[in-house]
């Protein structure tokens, strides 16, 4: 009687370009930049961790005065996300300019959130990539600003998605843990959750910076071009 060897691996399917790149892989290579450079990404998450706890105890409009007074914290971080993905540290002017305009573009959303987080998604899909054009274009302050729209129109539906999901990912991780956590003492549960927005909140910057790239290729593709791209000529010929 002959052994049977292990099950030979399937090999997974090549990765799709930036131009047709879906949802998913968009996490998943968020996901690998962040094991590519651990502890770099993971001072993405200190923003996040030290005002997600404090403002839960706020009123709406008070939660949207702490978003907005920690807005130049996201943006930094997302800078960092940017240079992360870039592999590369640009000059101090350029991480000024990326950082006051996503203060200027995170604005809004800061403020919608406490009522409608929808909306502030809706929002960052359109106006959230001034930081990673900044960092990476390097380019003026109204040039930025016409080249991240130019980048949310290019396909706005993949840039809202993307940051939707990285959003509900995020929560619904951290809702887990709480709940988890539900019956052990107060102070226990908050520092679980401190650690928890610590290490997942790095995501949502590093998915960010990813779907810029997408964006970069995907300015002047109609929506048929992309999914002729994403499918193969084969498929999308049916």
């Amino acid at each position: 009687m002959t052994r049977s060897g292990p099950p030979a691996r399937r090999k997974l399917p090549p990765p799709l370009p930036p131009a047709s790149r879906t949802v998913g892989q968009v996490v998943a290579l968020a996901i690998e930049l962040y094991q590519r450079s651990f502890f770099r990404a993971l001072a993405l998450g200190v923003p996040v961790a030290l005002v997600d706890q404090p403002i839960t105890d706020l009123s709406q409009l008070e939660r949207g005065a702490a978003l907005v007074a920690a807005s130049p914290l996201f943006s930094l971080a997302y800078a960092g996300a940017c240079a992360i993905r870039q592999g590369e540290r640009p000059p101090a002017r350029v991480w000024l300019s990326a950082v006051g305009l996503g203060v200027l573009t995170f604005l809004p959303a800061a403020v919608f959130f406490p009522w409608f987080a929808i909306l502030s998604i809706l929002w960052l899909g359109l106006a959230g990539h001034a930081v990673p054009v900044v960092m990476a274009e390097r380019l003026s302050p109204v040039a930025a600003l016409r080249r991240t729209i130019e980048l949310g129109r290019a396909d706005y539906i993949h840039a809202a998605g993307s940051f939707a999901t990285l959003a509900i990912l995020f929560e619904l991780t951290r809702r887990v843990l709480g709940l988890l956590l539900f019956s052990q003492a107060e102070a226990a549960v908050r520092v679980a959750l401190f650690l928890a927005d610590l290490v997942l909140s790095p995501l949502l910057f590093l998915g960010a910076a990813v779907v810029y790239v997408d964006l970069v290729a995907r300015v002047g593709l109609d929506r048929k071009e992309r999914r002729r791209l994403r499918l193969g000529p084969t498929r999308a010929a049916k």
